[in-house]
């Protein structure tokens, strides 16, 4: 790699070298079906698991046979084939996905271990301490390596820690922790098979601080003129493959003469795979192709419509929907702070221990990011998972897994993230400003997720069953101030409502108001308010997709058309689609399209601020100024 690199061949390569040991003795040490997540340095995880050298070579040049499809460079993939889970570039979530992992083998009673590696440098990560933690409250079966190389980029551990020993976090909770020489592969595989030995029987977390070095650059690019001259002569005395040579030697396990002959004979299938790489023809970029890719694709069986129904709030639909779903998917998984005996901050999941069990309704740490991540790693192991955010509001503390990890997975190589995170959203309890927002507009602009936001409590049922349906990772909005205060016939049994479809929720023909969420009741009580005004309007239900085909028709029909949210004005997800009105739509229109939100402001808590905040305060004006245009 460093000659194809000099020769500017390929453009980019993270280097292991002197860090070998570490990659081939853990990968030799787990079964063939017990997953792995390296990082960007463990090339021999990949080659000890038999990965052809040429399908890796055609990842890292971006060819049609790469496990990206070009999408992705490096070891950023994974591959269900060899049991591998690759990394993203921030480093720390994966370990996260390794507890989600685990926790599948756990409930499915598979005795398996998984093996997640992360630098030293990453341990200052939030996902470290979250992942670790939940895998010892959890008693999960996962290995974490920390690869300690002495240097993040360029950043020595002096920079990056105070404790004298990495291994000694283990101790903060409640777990077991060992320290080896990483260079060392007789000791880095005996150490590893001798943990996943215990771990399968005996489920529990280890943490292991391999002590190695690098001796090249973080990439090679980056240099490395910021190391001392002496550790470099220091650690080319342990350097991992010479030292084990040595020693099969001096053992008498090979002849003088086979290593050059192992080594001649390993170059002609390298040089020959490397060339049979860069020989495929590059890809066709395609736009059909990449935008079909983002999400597995999926339509909603036929189902029987339910011919009883009865009155439910729109809370016991949700309820509903999720018991239904739990009973249905024997592999799914609800997780969620204060969710099992308790039954969530808002008892949507009462009862649901006695009936499912604390395997399948699991209380949660008070972590976001890792349950996230935990989810997707279900969701790899075969899984379904449902994460409840207890306010959608502090999603933000698990926003990377979400739109870095859930959203672009199927597109990067192929595997579906079959997870719905469930928000609790929206104002008018005078909650304030980390209770009440509505966030929707932070994920409706990320590829890769499906977002739904139901009005009606027969619409709650029938979307959230319809996203746990859906292999896709869905965010589900919830409106916190619908959940006691309106209530409808909910069909019985088995119930779905096509992700991507609007509903016409009443007809009319002077304008159009488009909205979701509480917006459809802030213009229901408007045209009743008002019914000389023969006002439409259309309930989104779904943002991403969201019905283009619907709307479009009803402001053809009525010619004016105001956009309707309880998100903030600017770049609240009404912009989209007055842009695609004004776009599509603009000979039909008898005036400007209009919106009508929220203060671009934080939500308040003071009832009389919170109501001056909301979008309903402003709905009257608004339409007069459409209606008078």
């Amino acid at each position: 790699m460093l000659i194809l690199l000099r020769q500017g061949r390929i453009g980019k390569w993270f280097s292991g070298i002197g860090q070998e040991a570490i990659a081939v003795g853990c990968t030799l040490a787990l079964n063939a079906d017990e997953y792995i997540l390296p990082m960007h340095r463990n090339l021999g995880v990949f080659t000890t698991r038999d990965i052809p050298l040429s399908r890796l070579m055609a990842q890292w040049q971006g060819k049609p046979s790469g496990f990206t499809k070009g999408r992705d460079r490096s070891f950023h993939f994974g591959t269900q084939q060899y049991k591998i889970l690759g990394m993203i570039s921030h480093l720390g979530p994966q370990m996260a996905l390794a507890d989600g992992i685990a926790l599948a083998d756990v409930l499915n009673k598979k005795k398996h271990a998984t093996l997640v590696f992360t630098g030293e440098g990453a341990t200052s990560e939030g996902d470290f301490h979250e992942a670790l933690n939940v895998a010892a409250v959890w008693n999960l079966p996962v290995i974490f390596i920390i690869e300690n190389n002495g240097y993040g980029l360029s950043t020595p551990v002096s920079e990056q820690y105070a404790c004298k020993r990495l291994v000694d976090k283990a101790i903060g909770y409640g777990m077991e922790g060992r320290r080896i020489d990483g260079n060392n592969l007789l000791e880095v595989y005996n150490t590893i098979h001798s943990i996943a030995e215990g771990i399968r029987y005996n489920p529990r977390p280890v943490l292991v601080e391999c002590i190695t070095f690098r001796m090249r650059g973080h990439e090679e690019a980056s240099g490395t003129k910021y190391v001392p001259e002496h550790l470099f002569e220091e650690w080319r005395a342990k350097d991992p493959i010479a030292n084990f040579e040595k020693f099969l030697l001096d053992e008498g396990v090979l002849r003088p003469e086979w290593p050059q002959i192992i080594k001649a004979e390993f170059g002609k299938l390298i040089d020959a795979e490397i060339e049979k790489a860069f020989s495929e023809p590059d890809i066709v970029p395609n736009i059909n192709t990449e935008v079909a890719d983002m999400y597995k694709p999926y339509s909603l069986p036929a189902f029987p419509q339910p011919e009883t129904s009865t009155k439910r709030r729109y809370i016991d639909a949700i309820s509903d929907a999720l018991r239904l779903s739990m009973r249905k998917y024997s592999n799914l998984v609800i997780m969620g702070q204060d969710i099992a005996e308790y039954g969530g901050a808002f008892k949507i999941t009462q009862g649901f221990v006695e009936e499912f069990g604390r395997g399948r309704v699991r209380n949660t740490p008070i972590c976001e990011s890792a349950i996230v991540g935990a989810g997707m790693g279900l969701a790899v192991n075969g899984a379904k998972a449902v994460v409840e955010m207890q306010f959608a509001d502090f999603v933000s503390s698990g926003f990377n897994q979400v739109v870095n990890n859930l959203a672009k997975t199927y597109y990067r190589w192929g595997q579906n993230v079959d997870v719905v995170v469930r928000m609790p959203t929206g104002g008018g309890t005078s909650a304030g400003p980390f209770h009440s927002q509505s966030n929707e507009a932070w994920f409706t602009k990320t590829p890769g997720l499906k977002v739904v936001y139901p009005a009606t409590p027969a619409d709650a049922k029938g979307l959230l069953m319809a996203a746990i349906a859906d292999p896709n990772p869905v965010m589900y909005f919830e409106h916190k101030y619908l959940y006691r205060s309106n209530t409808d016939d909910v069909p019985d049994g088995e119930y779905y409502i096509e992700i991507g479809k609007a509903k016409i929720v009443k007809e009319g023909t002077k304008a159009s108001i488009i909205t979701y969420g509480l917006g459809v009741h802030w213009a229901l009580e408007y045209a009743a308010k008002h019914p000389d005004i023969a006002t439409e309007i259309v309930d989104l239900r779904s943002l991403q997709p969201w019905d283009k085909e619907a709307v479009e028709a009803s402001v053809k029909k009525t010619g004016r058309v105001l956009i309707l949210h309880e998100d903030t004005l600017t770049s609240g997800f009404g912009g989209e689609i007055a842009a695609h009105l004004a776009e599509h739509c603009f000979s039909y229109l008898d005036a400007p399209v209009m919106r009508c939100a929220s203060l671009d402001t934080a939500i308040p808590m003071n009832k009389d601020l919170e109501d001056q905040f909301m979008a309903k305060a402003r709905l009257d004006e608004g339409m007069s100024k459409l209606l008078s245009y």
